[in-house]
């Protein structure tokens, strides 16, 4: 294993010091492990926290900032954070106006964040939940009951942020993250594994030529294991499995994803592919993201993910952010 760290234990709390070297428009809470809005909550404003496990940089601490989340919860390499942590986000940023938690569908993230949410009622905090379970591969895994949350949380954070940042009240901000998940579906290509710190050695291992079909953010299973075909053909397949799922239609906004070790000149390949893939059903792309947004450590491949936007839904997509990986508008 060769890692560009001082200590597999420290991993997680030496990034943190490094994002709060990087970023003085955050506030992060080295003990707690909590990122937060340097400066505050904002009166009368809805609150948005949202976490996992980290290693899938830059979700969930570089979307925190204005028009996205207020908090973030990064717990130990692909590792829920506790409920202790999530506590301590939600006392963060209430500001009056309740909190919302945007929580992927990974059980230990859904069972903490119950318990955080239980806890921050006791305090009269108003807490509401919106599950993120976008991803079309599998129905169950190693991970879930039901569906993985991924690439859909970027933007389910960044529309739900939007509108909270416009002071509208939890119902509406909650209502509006949950009809992106609704429209949203993804599907993940690993071209090879990744190597959690602590573990030392590779999550899975696949042959020089194999492919895994339909994989998790945490190195599980997929559909299959394949050959190594040509990007369009590798394409097709994910967006088969999204399209047969919710069909592709009208105006969509697409995220191509790399997993954290794909060049981005093998992205823009692949988006080149889901744009003429998504052209080629009567679809048309009016929004897009291409790049690292919600990695997978150091695996090699690609996620897509396709949301059918409404004319709100984009408005609010356009809308003015200021975070550390998405900023625009301002």
């Amino acid at each position: 294993m060769k890692k560009l760290i001082n200590s597999p234990d420290s991993v997680v709390t030496d990034a943190l010091a490094g994002v709060a070297a990087a970023h003085p428009g955050l506030a992060v809470d080295i003990e707690n492990k909590v990122i937060t809005r340097a400066g505050g909550p904002t009166p009368g404003k809805v609150g948005l926290v949202s976490g996992g496990g980290s290693g899938h940089e830059p979700l969930h601490g570089g979307f925190v900032g204005y028009g996205m989340l207020d908090a973030a919860c990064p717990g130990e390499v692909f590792t829920s954070p506790v409920p202790d942590q999530m506590l301590v986000a939600t006392r963060a940023v209430n500001a009056g106006a309740g909190v919302l938690h945007i929580v992927k569908n990974y059980t230990g993230d859904v069972l903490n964040f119950e318990m955080a949410a239980e806890l921050a009622q006791d305090d009269g905090i108003e807490v509401v939940p919106v599950v993120v379970n976008d991803d079309v591969a599998v129905q169950d895994s190693l991970y879930t009951a039901g569906r993985r949350g991924v690439g859909a949380t970027v933007f389910v954070e960044k529309i739900a942020g939007a509108l909270a940042e416009r002071g509208a009240p939890i119902a509406d901000v909650a209502a509006v993250a949950a009809e992106v998940n609704e429209r949203s579906r993804s599907f993940g290509v690993a071209l090879t594994s990744c190597t959690v710190p602590a573990a030392g050695k590779p999550t899975f291992e696949l042959g020089e030529n194999e492919i895994e079909l339909g994989i998790g953010i945490h190195g599980e299973p997929g559909r299959h294991r394949g050959p190594l075909t040509p990007a369009r053909e590798v394409v097709a397949v994910a967006l088969d499995a999204v399209n047969s799922d919710l069909p592709v239609s009208g105006d969509v906004l697409v995220m191509v994803n790399g997993m954290g070790g794909t060049p981005l000149i093998e992205l823009y390949v692949i988006y080149n592919e889901v744009h003429k893939y998504i052209t080629g059903k009567g679809a048309r792309i009016t929004r897009n993201l291409v790049g690292n947004y919600i990695t997978s450590l150091e695996m090699q491949g690609f996620s897509v993910t396709v949301c059918q936007l409404t004319d709100a839904l984009t408005e609010l997509w356009d809308a003015a952010v200021d975070t550390p990986a998405l900023r625009w508008g301002r």
